[in-house]
């Protein structure tokens, strides 16, 4: 966006879901998984997919643990819990079926985790930061920027606060007819890299049979949107669409199968920049897919704060079974006051991408997953505590050593 000709318009579009969407119910419980796994193991090794339809939930995958987990149990209490308690709500936590297939992790993966290729050409010791290698190959793309207090892009945190809104009036029975799924989608309006209009608002919303359309459309302007969405860019030329089909009775998974990893744009930025590709929900930290983005994340959040620049991507990518990455890359499309070389520079100096530093640095090993399953996995700064990878703590350190 920086760097565009005065004047240069264009309008940029992102989407979130509710907890209650199929593909979000998937990854909650693939990470209640790992989450019931960390509570008793934290060495536990968690690959999840979760697959949800009509009267079914199938979790399968690769999971190394000393400790028993009752997926099923652990499954049923987690759809009810976001609310699929009855069969007319197209999805029941007590009658639906549970299968399970996992299996352990595959010994020619554990062993470049467990020993990473910098200790076996080294003889390092067994208790060196390099132990743990990159449990794949890949690229993780962490961002940053100065447009909202979540430092998201404005159309993905606009996005997210309208999914989580129609939770709460859901759940605190404001609007006792919705139901448990729905989505959300922004479109904002950009003049030289800043956003001044609410183009189109989108709120589709899972409802009683019973309940007209008018009702619902003034119900969710009402309670939903305007509560959210910034007075400044929301008026009259403002386009709103709620439950643009007419009707959102049948949802959740009896309406449309459910994937773990199938929301990695809702989970990161919203599209406003790359994607490494792999999903995060139901993988332990020493799969680089979900840590390395967590970090990359944490440093450009750190790099923004600090006032270096005022958006910035960071590219890193890995070699399976190895622990230092095979490239860092900081990007700030020109808005940087240092340049990207230097940047990258002090990235490297301040962040330590090694999986066990990323792991020891952002306290990974521990129950914290099922929470960001659902609303997006980065800007999420309405929890309590926030993820270790939305602190600002670095950015001091970062300022001095530009000066």
């Amino acid at each position: 966006m920086a760097g565009c000709p005065t004047n240069h318009r264009y309008l940029i579009s992102s989407e979130s879901v509710t907890e209650g969407h199929p593909d979000k119910l998937a990854d909650q419980i693939s990470d209640g998984v790992l989450d019931a796994i960390f509570a008793e193991d934290p060495m536990g090794r968690v690959a999840c997919e979760t697959f949800v339809t009509t009267g079914l939930v199938m979790v399968g995958g690769e999971i190394t643990t000393s400790c028993y987990v009752d997926i099923p149990r652990l499954a049923r209490s987690i759809v009810k819990e976001i609310g699929y308690t009855r069969a007319k709500y197209g999805f029941d936590g007590d009658t639906c079926a549970v299968l399970t297939a996992i299996d352990e992790q595959s010994p020619d993966i554990a062993q470049g985790v467990d020993k990473a290729l910098e200790v076996r050409e080294n003889d390092m010791d067994d208790d060196a930061i390099d132990k743990i290698g990159a449990g794949d190959q890949g690229m993780m793309i962490g961002f940053a920027c100065d447009e909202t207090p979540e430092f998201l892009p404005m159309p993905i945190a606009l996005a997210h606060r309208l999914a989580r809104r129609l939770s709460v009036v859901r759940k605190e029975c404001i609007l006792p007819y919705l139901r448990p799924d729905g989505k959300t989608q922004v479109t904002l309006e950009y003049v030289d890299g800043k956003a001044v209009h609410a183009d189109t608002i989108v709120v589709s919303s899972q409802h009683h049979p019973s309940v007209d359309h008018a009702q619902i459309a003034a119900d969710l302007t009402e309670h939903v949107i305007r509560p959210v969405v910034p007075a400044e860019i929301y008026d009259h030329r403002t386009r709103v669409l709620i439950n643009p089909t007419g009707r959102f009775v049948l949802g959740g998974p009896m309406a449309d199968t459910g994937l773990t990893g199938r929301k990695i744009i809702v989970d990161t930025y919203g599209g406003v920049v790359p994607h490494g590709g792999g999903a995060f929900s139901g993988k332990d930290p020493t799969k680089v897919d979900r840590s390395a983005a967590y970090m990359a994340r944490y440093a450009a959040k750190n790099v923004v704060a600090s006032g270096l620049a005022q958006r910035c991507q960071i590219q890193v990518a890995y070699a399976i079974g190895v622990a230092h990455p095979v490239s860092i890359m900081v990007e700030t499309a020109g808005t940087g006051v240092v340049p990207d070389e230097r940047l990258t520079e002090m990235v490297r100096e301040h962040f330590d991408f090694r999986p066990a530093a990323i792991i020891r640095d952002l306290d990974l090993r521990r129950p914290q997953y099922r929470r960001i399953a659902a609303y997006g996995h980065m800007g999420r700064i309405d929890l309590d505590p926030m993820p270790a990878w939305e602190r600002t703590d670095k950015a001091e350190a970062l300022r001095a050593a530009a000066q």
